[in-house]
């Protein structure tokens, strides 16, 4: 069963809130090896609460509760009504924006808890982990979503760099998967994976990304 509502106007940089914050890890296969982890069968979901949500460009603070706290550039889908159990044909009327965003991840957290066998939300979902872009772009600006670049520069020096084809699930089929387990809502943001390169952050560090050329990014580490 398919929900179609129709979606409100497009405004760049004002998401409609409350939302969640849905995220596919393991989406990219040279970051798969880079952290010597299985290739899965299907996306793997994990979530963020709003509290992790950080706009408008502000400083991320490094928690006390890390030393190892590294950066995962990503596209961001900004879903433009509510929708369960979507299929994959249909998907692309659900999302209208596209930005980009960190998946900060607390990298000392996150092993300990997988090597005890425990969720690892603590070492993603914590406060400030989810930087975004202020400005998402409509989707009919990109000629072929299959072919988007984007990159992340770490005071100037390029860290990581993707490209949307090397996703090993696509838009429409992260759009449909999730939708069959949690229902769309409008405005809720889903993070579509990083590529490799990930890399600690320190204070004094300046992280930026890139929309293909276009500087969408621009937040300090303190």
């Amino acid at each position: 069963m398919v929900f179609h509502l129709v979606p409100t106007p497009y405004v760049a940089s004002k998401p409609s809130y409350p939302m969640k914050i849905l995220c596919i890890g393991r989406n990219y296969a040279e970051h798969i090896a880079e952290l010597q982890n299985e290739m899965p069968d299907a996306p793997v979901i994990f979530a963020k609460p709003d509290t992790a949500l950080l706009q408008r460009n502000q400083p991320f603070f490094m928690p006390d509760f890390s030393q190892d706290i590294h950066h995962e550039i990503e596209l961001v889908l900004r879903v433009c009504k509510n929708g369960k159990n979507i299929e994959e044909k249909f998907a692309p009327t659900y999302f209208d924006a596209i930005g980009l965003g960190i998946d900060f991840t607390a990298r000392d957290l996150q092993s300990k808890l997988k090597s005890k066998g425990l969720p690892w939300e603590l070492a993603k979902g914590f406060d400030g982990s989810a930087p975004i872009s202020q400005e998402f772009k409509p989707v009919a600006d990109f000629p072929d979503l299959k072919n988007i670049d984007f990159r992340l520069e770490v005071n100037g020096e390029v860290r990581q760099q993707g490209n949307s084809s090397l996703m090993l699930h696509d838009f429409n089929k992260i759009i449909s998967y999730i939708s069959q387990f949690i229902t769309l809502k409008m405005g809720d943001l889903i993070f579509t994976g990083t590529p490799s390169g990930v890399g600690p952050v320190k204070i004094g560090d300046q992280l930026t990304g890139y929309l293909a050329d276009e500087k969408l990014l621009d937040l300090a580490v303190k």
